[in-house]
């Protein structure tokens, strides 16, 4: 079979840069697996076996030896909503790199719903321009929803970008809106630009009060959270999450759960669903997609087949991960402690363990 890996067009806030994104909120502690990683506290996420949630705990089991072995930091997988399988620190605050834009996906969903934001609205209408060399005419026309979809066609330097990732940079004005995939942080940035324009809310605030809160993490803080500038290429700032795994555990069931939490819909069940619709192609062989803001693999591509199941996920610098499986009411977090200045880049193991949790089941 193919060996396909995560795309790792991702960013990182650099050490130099800004050290301060380097600190981290941090619970208490450590490593520890499966059912006996559950705390006392009424929050806390339920914890069941493998087996009555399907899976094998002997399979599990060699999924640790390989965990152990990778450097990851934590691993989570929940069937759903209950955890069956836990390694590590799941308390610890990390960076999200991309995560992030799964996170800014979600509070799109809630206030368009509410009719803050017009998805159809142009650059040129909402008067989004960039330092010199400005937009074109011809890229204002691209519209916030070919901002979700990384399909604007506007190629201005960004900040947060990987040299890799600029060093494929289309020309400007080669491609007009909504004709060409480039997975692009300008997009991603100004999409973050236009949010709190629109709506007159700071972006990790909302989501505390719209899905934080509400979905009951335990350990985010928007205070653990910050806009990175890089004046000298934009005026769009990326806008940094941490997040520990358990965390983000909740947000991945959130959309398992197609948006509802306890009985309230919070992100509307068409937003869960146009979201995760593939409107690019990204590899023709391996059939994987871009919807808004998530990466989608398609149930007929190869990389469906490969896994046995169709499933939508996105990375963080190609190590972290958050991945939805629906028919298997499955969520997979993957984290990896990308903060430790010698931290070495584990190769395509985060794609074996997600494979072997899949594998396990019964």
């Amino acid at each position: 079979m193919k060996s396909i890996r995560f795309p790792k067009f991702l960013p990182i806030i650099h050490v130099g840069v800004l050290t301060a994104f380097l600190c981290c909120s941090c619970g208490g502690g450590g490593g520890g697996s499966t059912s006996d990683g559950n705390t006392s506290d009424s929050k806390s996420l339920e914890v069941i076996t493998p087996e009555e949630a399907g899976w094998s705990s002997a399979a599990l089991e060699a999924v640790e030896d390989v965990i152990e072995q990778s450097g990851y930091a934590a691993v989570m997988a929940l069937y759903d909503g209950k955890v069956f399988f836990q390694w590590g620190d799941v308390t610890k605050n990390y960076q999200c790199h991309s995560i992030r834009k799964p996170f800014l996906s979600a509070l799109f969903g809630i206030y368009v719903q509410r009719g803050s934001i017009d998805l159809d609205i142009t650059l040129e209408t909402l008067a989004i321009d960039d330092i010199p060399p400005s937009l074109t005419d011809d890229e204002k026309q691209a519209t916030v929803r070919h901002l979700l979809k990384s399909r604007s066609g506007v190629y201005h330097e960004a900040a947060a970008e990987m040299p890799e990732t600029a060093a494929l940079r289309p020309e400007r004005g080669s491609h007009p809106p909504d004709t060409f995939f480039y997975y692009n942080n300008w997009d991603f940035n100004a999409a973050g630009t236009i949010f709190r324009q629109e709506t007159d809310e700071d972006i990790f605030l909302a989501f505390q009060r719209e899905i934080a809160d509400v979905v009951g993490m335990q350990d985010f803080s928007p205070n653990n959270c910050q806009y990175y500038y890089e004046i000298e290429k934009s005026e769009h700032p990326a806008y940094v999450f941490r997040m520990s795994a358990r965390d983000m555990a909740r947000f991945g069931v959130l959309y398992q759960k197609n948006g509802a939490w306890e009985g309230k819909q919070i992100i509307p069940v068409d937003w869960i669903f146009d979201s995760t619709v593939a409107y690019s192609t990204l590899d023709v062989s391996a059939g994987v997609g871009y919807g808004y803001m998530w990466y989608v693999v398609p149930e007929e591509s190869d990389t469906a087949e490969l896994f046995g199941y169709d499933f939508y996920y996105h990375t963080g610098h190609g190590v972290h991960a958050l991945v939805i499986v629906p028919d298997l009411n499955l969520v997979i977090v993957e984290r990896y402690d990308t903060d430790a200045p010698d931290w070495e880049d584990p190769g395509e193991v985060g794609f074996q363990i997600g494979q072997m949790i899949i594998d396990a089941k019964l």
